[in-house]
């Protein structure tokens, strides 16, 4: 825990004030308290910013609601922690909207406000940290994105092998079939594959053959002429024909009927596509890469797909892992989306507490990588103060590692051979891994990270996690 820092204490009620001011003071802090707004901003206007404020909402003149809006306007990352006795959901939600820390209703009990402080500080700290850390970040991911385009994640085997494959085959004319769990990627693999190869500068059309019946797929892949059906008042060209020059990407592949399945293999062998309605064929110059998580051998040997088209189909076969055979790049992972969403919702830079770091890197991802995203941008758009903590992940995540936790509590230390008891939860894995890796290389934390495929960085988070500090000896 976090001590020595600043906090003030507001509250018109001068026995409540002194009560939570002796409590908080013997946590280590410098407490300072205030019978009303005006006392408050006096204190801050001659003493700077505290790295904390806990106020009452309802004061003589001016509110507590006043002074939080006053102090957020002063400085955005203010830590405000406010409390009442007559709190409602329509009280609670304006002071969260106003940049409220936390909002706890009295009669409070003094260890959930000593907890609260304690934690509203810490992330506090986190978050001036992680701003530190990103202040010049984003020019240079802007520049990279820029030079590389759409990139894959990660630094384990299996997603280098498929970056290596998407690059090797990009300025090729070759079919791509993408193969792999729903949410592993498939879409960015081929976004990435289109911007490596020589039609980037044409069209990427996306077309999620799943989602549509055959009637409407048909037409939105061809085209059709006009009068060829009930509502066609005018002609289309169809996608194949928009994306001339480009590529053509039809996720899910499997889902296409054995009708249409002979349509694309003609515009896939022939490089011609015959709109709805129309006896013309028309020329195409598309580069097709398809994607399903379906078993496409399987059904060609059940006779749902056409064998024919599966093996134009299936010149180059990429196999994306699902993120559960490659947990070490969830780090990586976790820290590119973090920032890619803050900024998309125009937030400041956020940080992980250890706690919520350690629920995400403990949770096995059955959704893959999409969950993963899913759930840091809920965690993104709830996070107070820059920091997400556990209660902004959701229940599913929490409740996957609070299972695992109870078994660390009652499990033994690893055999000495150093292979892991079968009844250690995951994280307890992880852990005698990585030491048994930091004791191999001396305790050299960069030769370490280098071995176990993480940066020096996310190894240092383990480590404090843990609390294992440079002198410990894990041999």
């Amino acid at each position: 825990m976090t001590t020595g820092r600043r906090v003030l204490i507001v509250d018109d009620d001068a026995a409540a004030c002194q009560l939570l001011a002796e409590v908080l003071a013997r946590e280590g802090h410098t407490v300072e308290t205030a019978l009303s707004v005006a006392e408050a901003v006096e204190h801050i206007s001659r003493q700077g910013m505290f790295d904390a404020v806990v106020t009452d909402l309802r004061m003589p003149e001016a509110s507590g609601m006043d002074l939080l809006r006053r102090l957020r306007a002063q400085d955005p990352d203010a830590v405000v922690i406010v409390v009442t006795a007559f709190g409602d959901a329509t009280v609670t939600a304006e002071a969260i909207g106003a940049g409220a820390y936390d909002f706890i209703s009295k009669p409070y009990d003094l260890g959930a406000v000593r907890a609260t402080v304690a934690r509203a500080l810490e992330r506090s700290r986190l978050a001036r940290q992680q701003r530190v850390a990103t202040a010049d970040k984003d020019a240079e991911v802007a520049q990279t994105e820029s030079k590389t385009g759409p990139v894959l994640v990660g630094r384990s085997p299996g997603i280098i092998n498929v970056v290596k494959t998407l690059a090797r085959v990009a300025r090729s004319e070759a079919t791509v079939l993408l193969q792999g769990e729903s949410g592993t990627g498939k879409e960015l693999a081929v976004r990435m594959l289109h911007h490596l190869s020589d039609r980037a500068r044409r069209r990427l059309v996306v077309v999620n053959c799943g989602s549509l019946t055959e009637t409407l797929l048909e037409s939105e892949l061809f085209g059709h002429v006009k009068g060829a059906f009930t509502g066609a008042a005018t002609a289309r060209p169809g996608l194949f024909r928009e994306a001339d020059g480009g590529t053509v990407f039809l996720d899910e592949i499997g889902d296409v009927s054995p009708a249409l399945q002979a349509r694309l293999l003609r515009a896939v062998q022939e490089k011609e596509v015959l709109p709805v309605g129309s006896e013309v064929a028309v020329p195409v110059d598309v580069r097709v890469v398809a994607a399903t998580h379906r078993d496409l051998p399987d059904l060609v040997r059940t006779g749902q797909f056409r064998e024919d088209l599966y093996y134009r189909l299936n010149v180059v076969t990429v196999t994306l892992p699902p993120l559960r055979e490659r947990r070490q790049d969830v780090p990586l992972l976790v820290d590119h989306f973090v920032q890619q969403l803050a900024r998309r919702h125009g937030r400041d830079p956020i940080a992980i507490a250890p706690d919520a770091e350690e629920l995400l890197l403990s949770f096995p991802w059955p959704g893959n990588v999409r969950q993963l995203q899913n759930v840091l941008e809920r965690a993104v758009v709830l996070a107070e103060q820059g920091v997400i903590g556990p209660e902004h992940l959701p229940e599913e995540v929490r409740r996957g590692v609070a299972e695992t936790s109870t078994i660390r509590a009652g499990s033994q230390p690893p055999p000495a051979n150093g292979e892991p008891s079968s009844m250690q939860s995951l994280a307890e894995v992880e852990r005698s891994h990585v030491l048994r890796v930091l004791a191999a290389v001396g305790g050299k934390r960069a030769a370490a990270a280098e071995r176990l495929g993480i940066s020096r960085r996310t190894l240092t988070r383990m480590l404090q996690r843990w609390q294992v500090d440079d002198q410990h000896d894990p041999s």
